[in-house]
């Protein structure tokens, strides 16, 4: 890392099948929208062989953003995967949106990888939301280094950049976030501003010059040397620091000079366990050139420093009934255990899938068990199904190259699993198992829709399906109170990809329309009410009179129907019909429309005829009855209330809380948690937190996390409820 030359020319290009894990590197590359991700993928994919300058595949094709709402949206919007190989070591680099209405992509990337490059911009520093996702992956040992990009912004300062990163990733040790090289500055332009063109390896002592398009080595000139020394000497001394040789950190202090091998490996070592993070600079080639500054830095330290699928410790695995089994780690002949970390749809090749084999080898028209991954509340379809396999192919944009297997630790895309979502696990259809699924974020903005046509109603249920099959953070809602299909998202972005992914890819148009919460009635105070349906018209008549009380019970009580009734009054065989009449007009509501809950309905009397009465006639006695009852008696419109718990900042605690009582929020209490953030817990209305998933995150700069469950219904206001009341009438 630093002191070695261009890989042989051989030894890059486009990556093929792995034969062995240890010569697979999975890579995620994480960072905030605008970081330059996919730009970075692109220079390394250009210096590696295996693209042209214009940034295309050799036989056609893009590196990326080969979704054409990417294009039209102008950023990434889901995981892609671009193969390279560098120095016989492939390398599958894992693309991710930055922007966190697809955060959901970049957990699938997480899961799929070994090791992940955090992309931070010179020009924009490090954001709320990229220091979370480095908690996650501190918290589950994944190594990771740090590339500073957009070193050419006029206000660049890459030492700068290192000092925020440490602060910012170096929490418990900031000596652990250190930079392997400093920045060769070239003559200041108009601007003032002083372009970086080089690096200079600080263990080697190396300059390596990128001015000409290609990487060339020379010696540092003596004006340099003193910077250089202090920055080297406070890297060596933070790898002895971590290094499992304890002897190392006396030696130095004695004087010693440790060799640079040995440095080096314990540098490897020390990235490869998690345990120190690198800070290296990139940015793409110039116009005509072929290597891109710091490009051939980083597939050095990729290949030599990140940690094989060998060393990863695989996900929980267990029968499809539930019961443990054991797994050697990353076993190429072990049984089959694989995952479907992405789906997506061709229109000509139809569904593909994207998979990390963690166990075992998967062959091409091999036939594989699918079982389903848990997520039934979302929507998805549990599945425990046996299904062929098509083709395996490595991607690379729109090309897809065919591969004649895929070994653990590598990944693929493989075609035609028509049942299998993001998630599913594959495995041999004589030993069916089911991996720990990873975890994703709760949709909390509601999208109601409907289809725009009769035309498209008949293919909106199809389309939703294929929706929520490739996105398991999208949860599809039936809603049988409100009667509305809802779609739930992580974000308003994450909604306007759902409905042009709708639109383009299947063909389905629909209109969006106010989401409705369920809203209920009940009696405030005790009423009754008499049903008189007595009708002559030729023939058999209809003759039914019941009288009710109504009186209120505590919340979630339901409906109670007690029979009060003596003397024959109401004839036994007809009480259940009065019952009947009374939960039906319950269900349909007795002012506005909403269900009617909590109530006990008691029949004391009423009136039979020998001849007229009936079934339908005291059915329809009991629904009047409860209407006249409700006529002359004081009925609450009753609203959900959700339990909600937001993890926000301790700059924006206040915010947070004065915001939440806005919504006539009740603030439960606060808990203070690691990092500097503080748990707020309140129950507040749901009427008044459909757009909270946007509203919190520019409240609180993408830095806060929310999660609410229903607690209960009590009564609205009545000022809210009578404006409820007029806009339902409205409607």
């Amino acid at each position: 890392m630093g002191d070695k030359a261009n890989a042989h020319p051989g030894a890059a290009g486009r990556a093929t099948a792995a034969d062995h894990p240890a010569s697979v590197r999975n890579v995620v590359l994480v960072g905030h929208c605008g970081s330059g991700k996919t730009t970075l993928v692109e220079a390394l994919a250009l210096t590696a062989g295996a693209v042209n300058r214009a940034g295309r595949v050799e036989d056609g094709g893009t590196v990326s953003d080969y979704d054409e709402i990417e294009h039209r949206q102008q950023r990434s919007v889901q995981l892609s995967l671009v193969p390279v190989e560098w120095d016989g070591i492939k390398v599958n680099l894992l693309d991710t949106p930055g922007y966190a209405d697809f955060v959901g992509e970049l957990r699938a990337g997480l899961r799929a990888a070994d090791g992940a490059l955090f992309v931070v911009s010179a020009a924009d520093g490090v954001d709320g939301s990229t220091r979370m996702v480095w908690e996650e992956c501190a918290a589950v040992g994944m190594p990771r280094a740090i590339v500073v990009t957009h070193l050419e912004a006029a206000r660049a300062d890459f030492e700068e950049m290192t000092r925020i990163c440490a602060e910012a990733f170096g929490a418990d040790d900031p000596d652990a976030v250190l930079p392997l090289y400093q920045p060769l500055h070239g003559p200041e332009g108009p601007d003032g501003h002083a372009p970086v063109t080089g690096l200079t390896g600080l263990l080697s002592r190396t300059l390596f010059d990128y001015s000409s398009g290609e990487r060339k080595e020379s010696e540092p000139g003596e004006d340099q040397l003193p910077d250089l020394e202090e920055a080297r000497n406070r890297l060596i001394e933070g790898i002895i620091a971590e290094s499992e040789d304890e002897t190392l950190m006396d030696r130095y202090l004695g004087g010693e000079q440790i060799d640079v091998k040995t440095l080096i490996e314990d540098l490897e070592r020390a990235v490869a366990r998690g345990t120190f993070f690198p800070v290296l600079a990139a940015a793409p080639a110039a116009e005509g050139a072929r290597q891109g500054l710091g490009t051939v830095e980083l597939l050095e330290l990729v290949t030599r420093g990140f940690p094989t699928p060998l060393e990863r410790e695989a996900p929980r695995v267990t029968t499809v009934d539930g019961r443990p089994r054991d797994l050697t780690s990353c076993d190429p002949d072990g049984p089959l255990v694989a995952e479907v970390v992405k789906t997506s749809s061709d229109p000509y090749v139809g569904r593909v899938s994207l998979v990390r084999v963690f166990s075992g080898t998967l062959h091409p028209d091999e036939t594989v068990h699918v079982s389903g991954h848990g997520l039934a509340d979302r929507g998805h379809e549990d599945h425990d199904v046996d299904e062929r396999i098509g083709a395996l192919s490595a991607p690379f944009g729109k090309q897809q190259r065919t591969l004649t297997h895929c070994i653990a630790g590598d990944l693929a895309c493989v075609a035609k699993l028509g049942r299998a979502e993001t998630g599913d696990t594959l495995s041999a259809k004589d030993d069916p198992l089911l991996m720990e699924p990873w975890q994703m974020p709760d949709p909390l903005l509601p999208l109601a829709i409907q289809a725009h046509s009769k035309a498209d109603e008949d293919k909106l249920s199809q389309g939703l399906g294929r929706l929520v099959a490739e996105d398991p953070t999208m949860r599809l809602e039936q809603n049988q109170h409100t009667h509305q299909v809802v779609l739930w998202c992580l974000g308003e972005a994450h909604s306007d990809v759902a409905l042009e992914r709708l639109r383009s890819r299947y063909g389905v148009q629909v209109d969006v329309v106010p989401h409705k919460v369920s809203l209920r009635e009940t009696f405030a105070a005790r009423s009754g009410g008499r049903g008189r349906h007595v009708k002559q018209s030729g023939g058999h008549g209809q003759f039914a009179i019941c009288e009710i009380e109504v009186e209120p019970l505590p919340g979630g009580a339901g409906i109670e129907f007690v029979d009060k009734v003596v003397g024959g009054a109401v004839p036994r065989q007809f009480i259940p019909s009065v019952e009947k009449g009374v939960r039906a007009q319950a269900a349909k509501g007795v002012v506005a429309g909403h269900p009617l809950v909590d109530v006990r309905v008691t029949l004391l009397d009423g009136k039979a005829h020998s001849v007229d009465s009936s079934d339908a006639a005291f059915q329809t006695a009991g629904a009047l009855a409860l209407r006249e009852a409700a006529a002359d008696a004081t009925i609450h419109l009753l609203e959900p209330v959700a339990e909600v718990s937001v993890l926000v900042g301790d700059d924006y605690v206040g915010a947070v809380m004065s915001d939440l009582s806005g919504r006539r929020g009740r603030v439960l209490g606060t808990e203070q948690t690691s990092g500097g953030r503080t748990l707020v817990r309140a129950e507040v209305p749901e009427i008044e937190i459909g757009r909270y998933a946007v509203d919190l995150r520019s409240l609180s700069h993408g830095t806060a996390r929310f999660q609410r469950a229903y607690a209960r219904h009590e009564p609205m206001p009545a000022q809210v409820a009578d404006r409820v009341r007029q806009q339902t009438q409205a409607d």
